[in-house]
């Protein structure tokens, strides 16, 4: 399938092509969608050490991004879809940790209130897209319409084959307006799907993840499959094409998410700072005030 052109007219860099030749095959979606379901390839050893080298690694190369969209005013929007379980949430927490959320901003809309379902369906999403010299994520977003709320009866077929014929000229619309808009559909295999979902019964980590929808949703796996496959159909466009990346090793997941996504921005560098910390002012006669204050017993 081809790749998305740059919105706006923005050439790719020098080392954004570099990084991404020989790449493009693998990160494109699968010429058949239904390879989807099949089993993720044996992967090479990867130890905790390594991932958490790598992540350092990626995480500056993310702040360098995000001091480029802010010097351009570069408008950035990022679609994470998938099953249940993939991994949306700790792949967007990893990318936002060392960022700024005053440039990097997550959007995870709740359900729709009784006003905004009388409204246009993609309406309540146009507030949240990025301005300039922002990034912003979608956990989960208007594909809604195409997973989940077909799946679960929460639409018409009506509703849902007319967002599918409307959503493509809404995302042109978008490239158009210079939004550099990036989707990626986490896909994870059942058996993996059932130990993730496990593990929310067990963990009181996890508690809060496990909710009615997911296990109603985690015994219509064919079901999400079939609306999957039609989604990625209809929606997979040169402007705006879909990245497939199989989760279920977490840890290889993010890295090569956040790889891409640092591959398709054209980027640069951020040079070495040369910075002195100048010398602290004198006492001048301060002394620290004897106040009744609460302390904070050391426990640990």
């Amino acid at each position: 399938m081809a790749m998305a052109q740059r919105p706006g007219g923005l050439e790719m860099s020098k080392k954004a092509k570099k990084a991404t030749k020989g790449k493009q095959n693998a990160s494109s979606v699968p010429s058949s969608v239904g390879a989807l379901n099949g089993e993720a390839d044996p992967p090479r050893s990867l130890t905790r050490k390594d991932y958490e080298a790598e992540m350092q690694r990626l995480q500056g190369e993310l702040v360098a991004m995000q001091e480029w969209v802010k010097a351009t005013r570069a408008k950035i929007c990022i679609v994470f879809e998938g099953r249940d379980t993939a991994g949306k949430g700790g792949t967007i927490r990893r990318i936002t940790e060392r960022v700024s959320p005053r440039v990097f901003r997550v959007v995870a809309l709740p359900a729709p209130t009784e006003r905004e379902k009388s409204q246009m369906y993609i309406q309540r999403y146009v507030s949240h897209f990025p301005a300039a010299g922002e990034v912003v994520i979608f956990d989960r977003s208007w594909y809604n319409r195409a997973g989940v709320e077909r799946v679960m009866g929460f639409c018409t077929p009506e509703e849902t084959a007319r967002f599918l014929d409307q959503v493509p000229d809404v995302e042109k619309a978008m490239v158009d307006s210079g939004i550099l808009l990036l989707k990626y559909w986490l896909e994870v295999g059942p058996d993996e799907q059932t130990r993730r979902l496990k593990s929310r019964i067990s963990d009181p980590r996890k508690v809060w993840k496990l909710t009615d929808m997911d296990l109603k949703s985690y015994s219509r796996w064919f079901d999400y499959s079939r609306a999957r496959d039609e989604m990625l159909r209809a929606t997979n466009t040169v402007w705006a094409p879909w990245y497939v990346a199989r989760t279920d090793d977490k840890k290889r997941g993010r890295l090569n998410i956040i790889s891409h996504i640092l591959d398709q921005v054209p980027y640069e560098p951020l040079k070495p700072m040369d910075v002195t910390l100048p010398r602290r002012q004198r006492a001048g006669g301060y002394a620290e005030p004897d106040l009744p204050l609460q302390q904070v017993p050391a426990v640990f």
